[in-house]
């Protein structure tokens, strides 16, 4: 088993939130404003610490993504999550991927980013972006487990996607565009 590099995150680093943007890229030395994809201004995006876990994973990888929130219910909380706090799902066909890939947690001062979706974490910085460290996560299964969340391995996330969008959860769906085709249940 490959050993695995475990840091702690701090969400304040000298008074100021610290952002994160995941990588399969061992050596990004600056973060550029990139066009966004439905054509807006071009942006470098980050994540907050408690959505870091949605990231975790191959960049293209699809996956179902879901926690409680302040209106979910009890029945969907204790239903979809049991004990778990957050559950992400990814296709069989992604998993041995998962496993051997090696991410690049780049740690970014928050002081040109903006909050574009708190619900999601999702902040933006319209100019270029120094990243002020870098972390290595060798084993993403291991760091998920380390964090509470649990992984959840299905053949399609269609039909994942279609109960969680119904549900009370809070949750992220990311690169379905790169998921299996859906299954019509016969």
């Amino acid at each position: 088993m490959r050993p695995l590099h475990i840091w702690i995150i701090s969400v304040e680093s000298l008074g100021r939130q610290v952002l994160f943007h995941v990588s399969e890229e061992p050596d990004i030395g600056r973060f550029e404003p990139r066009p966004a994809v439905d054509g807006g201004d071009p942006v470098v995006w980050a994540i907050d610490s408690d959505h870091l876990r949605n990231y975790l994973l191959p960049r293209d990888c699809p996956r179902v993504t879901f926690y409680a929130g302040e209106k979910t219910t009890q029945l969907d909380a204790q239903g979809f999550l049991g004990t778990s706090a957050a559950v992400v799902a990814v296709e069989q066909t992604w998993f041995e991927r998962l496993q051997s890939c090696r991410l690049y947690v780049y740690h970014l001062p928050s002081d040109s980013f903006e909050c574009l979706d708190s619900c999601a974490g999702y902040f933006v910085s319209r100019t270029a972006v120094m990243p002020a460290s870098v972390e290595i996560c060798d084993d993403p299964v291991a760091e998920l487990t380390r964090r509470g969340v649990e992984l959840r391995v299905v053949p399609n996330l269609w039909a994942l996607r279609d109960v969680v969008v119904a549900s009370s959860l809070q949750f992220s769906m990311i690169r379905m565009r790169n998921a299996q085709p859906r299954t019509h249940a016969r």
